[in-house]
């Protein structure tokens, strides 16, 4: 009898601790799923929806994985959508600016739209100016409707895209298999992981590619953004923004934000497409890249990552694109924070090697974190 009624209050237990489990899960990042629409081809696109209990809530498409929707509170509490989009898939199909996707095989650019690899030379699609390759070519991971499922983990929750592209795709060698994961938690901590593996020796260099104004997408200039990034050095370019090999000191230039400062203070207007050096060798693990922060809605985000450096953008090729709710994106709409390898390394063998082998694993992490901040008295 005494067993039974000891037994009995273990299981009593057992089941109001699944219980507390259960409702502190509910409490937890919320993720949803609806049909989005169809591209001009009739492929469904869907769409995820991923809220935590700050209210900050992110929203993917499965065409190119892209975020196309990231609301946050301000210091008072307002809601507003700070990541540049559009308002239906037609948008996404036509997008000039590659908003909120996955880019890949190779984001940035490749000079003169080849490179040399295991003794052999690949030709790839020469889709920017000066006849060099950008962002993987005429049709990218952007451009591409990736496979997706829900998932939770101990860092947040989100959604697991999956994509492969076939040996010889837009020119590169190799079967590639891609994973991108978004995840939210309540920490306000948006995680992007990537993974990949290939069946031949390939470059790859992956990156997300969204467009943040914490003053709200529809805004105006992000002149008045106080950016610091903890680079010592950066890649400067030809007329086609392709690096010229040397990795060049900031000191005493205008690239030198390490301190912090205001984008139209240190150039004024605001024009950079740079990539910055956060290390010469891939760190092993997430590091402080950057901090945004925009004084009139007291928005902050916070970047770390595990890739050697970032392009600095400040849409400075945008003018007049329609975007979400009606509204119109110029130069300086927005700024990027794309983390990622060196430009055009393919063709550079001082960078840090993009080269992935086959029975080889590239994974990596970078790390949005979210917050509020008040003015000092």
């Amino acid at each position: 009898m005494k067993r039974m009624f000891v037994k009995s209050l273990l299981m009593s237990l057992l089941m109001l601790l699944l219980a507390i489990s259960g409702s502190l899960h509910a409490a937890g990042v919320k993720v949803s799923k609806r049909m989005y629409g169809k591209t001009k081809t009739g492929e469904k696109v869907h769409e995820y929806t991923l809220k935590n209990k700050n209210d900050i809530t992110v929203r993917l498409i499965t065409y190119g994985a892209t975020m196309t929707s990231l609301v946050t509170p301000d210091r008072d509490g307002n809601l507003a959508d700070i990541v540049l989009g559009y308002d239906d898939i037609s948008g996404y199909e036509s997008d000039p600016i590659f908003s909120g996707c996955i880019v890949g095989r190779f984001a940035n650019r490749i000079s003169n739209a080849s490179f040399e690899l295991e003794g052999k030379k690949y030709e790839l699609a020469q889709n920017f100016q000066g006849g060099h390759h950008l962002h993987g070519g005429e049709v990218g991971f952007n451009a591409r409707i990736w496979n997706s499922k829900i998932i939770k983990q101990s860092n947040g929750s989100g959604v697991a895209f999956t994509l492969v592209s076939p040996d010889g795709e837009e020119g590169y060698p190799g079967r590639l298999e891609v994973r991108v994961k978004y995840l939210l938690n309540d920490n306000n901590d948006l995680t992007i992981d990537y993974w990949a593996s290939t069946d031949k020796t390939t470059h790859i260099n992956l990156t997300q590619h969204s467009y943040y104004n914490l003053a709200g997408h529809d805004s105006g200039n992000v002149h008045g953004h106080f950016v610091r990034l903890y680079c010592d050095h950066y890649l400067p370019v030809d007329e086609h923004g392709v690096p010229t090999g040397e990795i060049k000191s900031v000191e005493g230039t205008e690239f030198d934000f390490r301190d912090g400062a205001r984008i139209d203070r240190k150039v004024g207007d605001g024009r950079y497409d740079h990539n910055y050096v956060l290390a010469t060798q891939r760190p092993e693990k997430p590091i402080l890249l950057a901090r945004v922060s925009e004084g009139t809605s007291g928005r902050g985000m916070a970047v770390r990552t595990d890739q050697p450096g970032v392009q600095f953008y400040t849409s400075i090729h945008m003018k007049e694109t329609p975007g979400k709710n009606g509204a119109v994106y110029n130069t300086n709409q927005a700024l990027c924070l794309e983390t990622q390898h060196f430009p055009d390394t393919p063709n550079k063998p001082n960078f840090p090697t993009t080269v992935l082998t086959a029975g080889e694993e590239f994974r990596s992490r970078t790390i949005h974190h979210f917050y509020t901040w008040q003015p000092r008295n």
